[in-house]
């Protein structure tokens, strides 16, 4: 426990270094700086429940990082390594990864002492909706006060649970669905969240390769994605998706570590059958002709043009910072990288691409989620027969003009309207490009070197105006 606590600790420390180095470059007032830093509530909840027969006091914790803008939002997870300081950091970074991005929310996350992987599922639904129903008896939870999503050991079956606690106990409300995101399409969520964080990586780091001024600094030769290699720590929902899509794009995945070790080929993994291979044996060892690691954090170590840290906080830490050879860093998961760390990475010409920015497509799109429960219509549901009506037309009137017909293919993809994922994908891309240049703005104004302490004055400044609009500035 104390070694939990103490990574907690460490996180949020980082955190705040982070805060305050890029605080260092604003004008505000050092009191307004201060709220921003802070986190505005704790809710700490013990309940019992009934397990196999014994009671069991589960522990839960919810902290809303910042209430400038509501509601707040971020994940709940579940595990036995939850302390406050770590959900504390979690829900800091939520706040900046939003105002980052230009979602209106303010930050927050939660967290569930128990193990998901050795409790049944009748045991995980017990403790889930009685933690639900303790935030909604504290008017904690809410599509207009806080709004979770799911987190490291939650998926969309406890936000469907979660939802359906929320409408039983408040019945009648129209706009319940929107208490929380991150739900099965069927009940409420939206589709394309579940690759949402991953895809958004992709989206970023494509973004940067584009950047030739910026990527020459880390010595990266080509502007696509084309035979970049690739290591990616965690295959879970952002780890797996992001190696996904950077392999569809052309890269070369050589390594990927798990908890329980990692494997390396430098001639490229199919992740698909990695991921396959995994579900099957219950380990990521021992598939095809890769090399075994038994400790997965020295596959990070190899070198490669990219790496993707998508598992847990405090992965690259002063300890093995001097020994990373990649060219990227991309933060898949929320504090991979240290304060410390990231000094020895910035020395080595590595270029890091923040958390708050890289990894923020999951909220984009649990964004994108809430605004159509909130609407209560699926988005491209009264728009797109009529696109295609107006596709159809023009084509109609391009083949007369030209005398030549199009293949049934070539019309159906050139009429094709747009539908939900469609537009859920498309608004996820032009929200990461628009975020990766609106900070490497504020680098070339403020003649800052690194991204993360850009994106963090880009959110202090975001949030700053809106502490001015709340009347706060005289």
């Amino acid at each position: 426990m104390a070694n939990t606590q103490n990574e907690g600790k460490k996180f949020l420390e980082s955190v705040h270094q982070f805060f305050d180095h890029a605080a260092s470059y604003s004008k505000l007032d050092p009191g307004i700086l201060a709220q921003i830093k802070t986190c505005n509530s704790v809710y700490k909840v013990s309940f019992p429940v009934e397990i196999d027969g014994r009671v069991e006091v589960i522990e839960g914790i919810r902290v809303q990082h910042s209430h400038h803008k509501l509601p707040s939002k971020g994940g709940i997870r579940f595990s036995m390594q939850v302390d406050e300081d770590e959900v504390k950091a979690l829900a800091t970074l939520m706040t900046f990864k939003c105002a980052v991005v230009d979602v209106p929310f303010g930050g927050a996350k939660g967290g569930v002492k128990i193990n998901p992987r050795t409790s049944s599922v009748k045991t995980l639904e017990k403790v889930t909706r009685r933690y639900a129903a303790e935030l909604i008896k504290k008017n904690l939870i809410g599509p207009g006060m806080d709004v979770p999503a799911p987190d490291y050991g939650t998926g969309s079956r406890e936000m469907a649970w979660i939802a359906d606690t929320y409408q039983a106990l408040k019945y009648g409300e129209t706009n319940a669905l929107g208490c929380v995101t991150g739900k099965p399409v069927g009940q409420g969520g939206i589709r394309g969240r579940a690759e949402a964080t991953g895809l958004g990586v992709f989206y970023g780091i494509r973004e940067a390769l584009g950047d030739t001024e910026y990527m020459k600094k880390a010595g990266i030769e080509g502007t696509t994605m084309e035979g970049k290699r690739v290591i990616v720590q965690g295959l879970g929902n952002v780890g797996y998706n992001a190696a996904h899509f950077c392999q569809q794009d052309g890269a070369i995945i050589i390594g990927i570590a798990e908890r329980e070790g990692g494997i390396y080929n430098s001639n490229g993994i199919d992740v698909a059958e990695a991921f396959k291979h995994r579900s099957e044996t219950g380990s990521i060892l021992d598939f095809g002709q890769c090399k075994n690691f038994e400790n997965s954090v020295e596959l990070l170590e190899e070198e490669c043009d990219i790496l993707i840290p998508a598992a847990l906080e405090n992965q690259i830490h002063a300890g093995n910072a001097a020994r990373i050879k990649a060219k990227i860093v991309a933060e898949g998961a929320n504090g991979p990288v240290t304060r410390d760390a990231e000094k020895i990475l910035l020395e080595k010409g590595i270029i890091i691409i923040p958390d708050l920015y890289i990894n923020a497509g999951g909220v984009t799109v649990s964004y994108f989620e809430w605004l159509k429960n909130l609407s209560n219509v699926r988005f491209g549901r009264m728009g797109k027969r009529a696109e295609e009506a107006s596709h159809r037309r023009l084509v109609n009137a391009i083949e007369s003009a030209s005398g030549k017909s199009l293949t049934t293919h070539e019309r159906t993809m050139l009429i094709q309207g747009s539908d939900e994922i469609s537009l859920v994908r498309s608004g996820l891309e032009d929200t990461m490009i628009n975020a990766y240049h609106e900070i490497r703005g504020v680098m070339n104004k403020k003649d800052i070197h690194d991204m993360r302490a850009a994106a963090f004055l880009t959110a202090i400044e975001k949030i700053g105006v809106s502490y001015e609009a709340l009347g706060i500035f005289p």
